[in-house]
């Protein structure tokens, strides 16, 4: 056993160190984990694996949800919706100070709500908003700062891809999930306007106020996203109420948002048969990491590498939070290191089993749970803060990849001022994960009155 051991952490080890030498982490992860079954069982076991492994893990009902949102994502993209999002947010808020940049986090807020992709959201938005932020005058770093880390919406407001994964990973409900996201959802969204607003009292320069738009755009604006509302209603809605599963939401979601830009014109066949293929090569380049994570977790529970963390953190004497908040930091460090579902599918294995033994195991009961609350409480909980942590990671430097998304577009703002106009993002960010530490009940609260 203890030789097994050694060669799980030996493998752990390596892993890193092809991450590190850049190796793409799918193809990290197979050479590992067939490597480490081989040496562990021999290659046999590991050709018999493999026969069954890719069908057994790509058969699964729930991951079909995940190429229908990509797919509604990347026809949204096209369809010119986010325009109509960003007019209807700049017609209901541009009044307020710094009312440009709150639209466009209205706006991310939206577009997540369709997408469900953070850099798609970043990428998206900062076509749409960045050229009516500098008209307006407003600073680089906050114009930047705030589409940045307006993207890092579209991986937690429902839909969310990543947000599909952990609960394939930790069996957890996809519908509850999405309902425990929402309001922690619309909690960022309110700490980011607060910070905006803070942002222009202290420094009125960063975003001129403008004067309220006529009646007539107003209206019109309003008119012109009703067929968005209408379809986040229809699709989250529907989920949310249990009229359909994810799946066919998704489905149903995908044909609204196409008919949306075939009647707004910019859906064509060109158009489509380029989403159809972006889709594609999103997918199979989830799938491809789902299966190398999927070895990866065969070999180190061979090896006994997640039962050894969990038995240690278990017997190490520390409080059930303390051990939450060092796991959220680690989460943290390896968001700067590489891209959140890779993030996720990589650390959730090792995590998720740390958290069960510290809570009193798989059936404790709510009384006597070393967090207070089940395992499928526990899984929704810490589902929502991992992913916010996750968003961190997405505007940290060095990898940050929002804030390269939206430094290529403006490009004349150094990075280094996109990166300080984000910082109180982050700490915003931060605050948020401290209120839902806090108060469980503000991630559990919904899923318990629907399914009620």
């Amino acid at each position: 056993m203890a030789d097994a051991l050694m060669i799980g952490f030996g493998g752990l080890g390596l892993l890193v160190i092809l991450i590190a030498l850049r190796m793409p982490i799918a193809y990290s992860m197979i050479l590992v984990g067939g490597i480490g079954v081989t040496i562990l069982n021999g290659p046999a076991i590991f050709m018999s694996q493999l026969k069954t492994l890719a069908y057994g893990q790509f058969s699964i009902y729930d991951l079909s949800v995940v190429p229908m949102f990509v797919l509604m994502g990347n026809i949204a993209t096209k369809a010119g919706l986010s325009r109509d999002l960003f007019r209807a947010a700049n017609a209901w808020l541009g009044w307020l100070p710094g009312g440009t940049a709150i639209s466009a986090i209205a706006a991310c807020a939206g577009f997540g709500s369709v997408c469900g992709s953070s850099l798609a959201t970043a990428s998206t938005m900062g076509q749409v908003a960045l050229p009516e932020l500098f008209r307006y005058r407003y600073s680089g770093a906050l114009a930047t700062g705030t589409l940045a880390a307006g993207g890092v919406l579209g991986i937690l407001i429902p839909p969310s891809v990543v947000l599909v994964i952990y609960a394939v990973i930790v069996e957890a409900n996809i519908v509850t999930m999405f309902m425990a996201a929402l309001i922690p959802g619309l909690i960022a969204v309110i700490l980011f306007i607060l910070t905006i607003l803070v942002y222009v009292t202290l420094n009125p320069a960063a975003g001129p106020k403008r004067e309220a738009i006529d009646r007539a755009e107003f209206i019109s604006a309003s008119v012109a996203v009703l067929p968005v509302l209408c379809v986040f209603a229809l699709v989250i809605g529907g989920i949310y109420f249990g009229f359909f599963n994810p799946t066919p939401a998704a489905a149903i979601g995908v044909f609204l948002v196409w008919m949306y830009g075939m009647v707004h014109g910019g859906i064509r066949w060109p158009q489509l048969r380029e989403a159809l293929l972006q889709t594609a090569g999103s997918t199979g380049m989830i799938y491809l990491i789902l299966l190398g994570a999927e070895m990866l977790k065969i070999f180190m529970s061979r090896g006994g590498v997640p039962q050894a963390v969990a038995e240690w953190m278990a017997n190490s004497g520390l409080a059930p939070l303390t051990v939450l908040v060092i796991l959220l930091a680690a989460l943290i460090l390896l968001g700067c290191l590489m891209d959140s579902l890779s993030m996720i599918l990589l650390a959730i294995p090792f995590f998720w089993p740390v958290l069960v033994e510290i809570n009193g195991g798989d059936y404790v009961d709510a009384a006597t749970a070393g967090f207070g609350m089940s395992t499928e409480d526990l899984k929704v909980w810490f589902g929502i803060l991992a992913l916010i942590v996750v968003e961190l990671g997405l505007i940290t430097p060095p990898v940050g990849m929002n804030v390269f998304v939206i430094s290529a577009m403006a490009k004349t703002v150094p990075m280094r001022e996109t990166f300080i106009g984000v910082m109180p993002f982050f700490l915003a960010e931060l605050v948020r994960v401290v209120i839902l530490v806090a108060f469980p009940a503000l991630t559990l609260w919904l899923p318990t009155i629907l399914r009620s």
